[in-house]
């Protein structure tokens, strides 16, 4: 079996029936797998997407085949959550997205990374 490096051209599309209306879309994935580019061990993780939806909703099955291209990449945490929101970002154009990657603990630590688009969005505000 060969390996297929992650590539936003495996992800698919389907246009959104309520473009007029706010609503959030929610996908869970939660066997996520990527390897530790210092250790070569494997890393697990749940992925949450959540995002409004403009003219573009991302499909299901080709965004299973794109995570699942990540199994055997050698890439920090931080590195392959912002390169998913970002590919999903250039794909989907949507209002707004929030993706939360929560990963099991190693060594007994462990990490949830949180981006969005815009940009922050999901930080709280400075008062």
């Amino acid at each position: 079996m060969t390996h297929s490096a992650p590539s936003r051209d495996t992800l698919e599309t389907f246009a959104n029936q309520f473009p007029g209306r706010d609503y959030t879309i929610e996908i869970v994935c939660p066997e996520f797998t990527s390897v530790c580019p210092k250790t070569g061990q494997p890393d697990f993780g749940t992925l949450t997407f959540r995002y409004i939806p403009e003219g573009k909703c991302v499909e299901l099955k080709s965004l299973k085949l794109y995570l699942q291209a990540f199994r055997n990449e050698g890439i920090f945490y931080e590195n392959v959550t912002n390169r998913i929101l970002d590919d999903l970002v250039a794909l989907l154009q949507p209002r707004q997205m929030t993706l939360v990657a929560q990963f099991t603990p190693r060594g007994g630590i462990s990490s949830r990374i949180v981006v969005s688009h815009p940009s922050g969005h999901h930080l709280p505000s400075a008062t």
